[in-house]
């Protein structure tokens, strides 16, 4: 490991934009601004993943052996746990609340996502009866 500083949870959860992007994965903390470009998921999946223990998902998503390896090149250190928040205050709170990326919320989405298909089966009803 090439970091052996103890970090706390509001020290690392400082570091969440794409100039500098910290993230902890099993008690380390990884600095893997550098690596944002190259990443396989791109550079939006490690920003979702700031301002809060990743571990899970990490490892939901099936890092291969080469992958974790990597890892290693980016560790600055390990996260003191007694500074984690509880599992409910994990969420940054720069986070738009649920819905679309601009901000709708959700049930706007809801009732268009309703309407939108009415609408066209609407206009294609009235259609077909008036071009007989």
């Amino acid at each position: 490991m090439a970091g052996s500083k103890i970090y706390r949870f509001d020290e690392v959860a400082k570091h969440d934009d794409a100039e500098d992007c910290w993230l902890i994965v099993s008690g380390k903390v990884y600095d893997v601004s550098s690596y944002m470009a190259e990443h396989p998921g791109g550079r939006d999946v490690l920003l979702s993943a700031t301002g809060k223990d990743a571990t899970v998902e990490f490892d939901n998503v099936g890092h291969s052996s080469s992958g974790r390896e990597l890892m290693d090149n980016y560790c600055v250190g390990t996260i003191d746990s007694s500074t984690l928040p509880k599992d409910g205050d994990r969420v940054k709170p720069q986070q738009a609340p649920e819905g679309s990326a601009d901000g709708t919320p959700e049930f706007v989405m809801r009732i268009l996502q309703f309407i939108a298909p009415v609408m066209i089966l609407g206009f294609a009803f009235v259609v077909r009866h008036f071009t007989k």
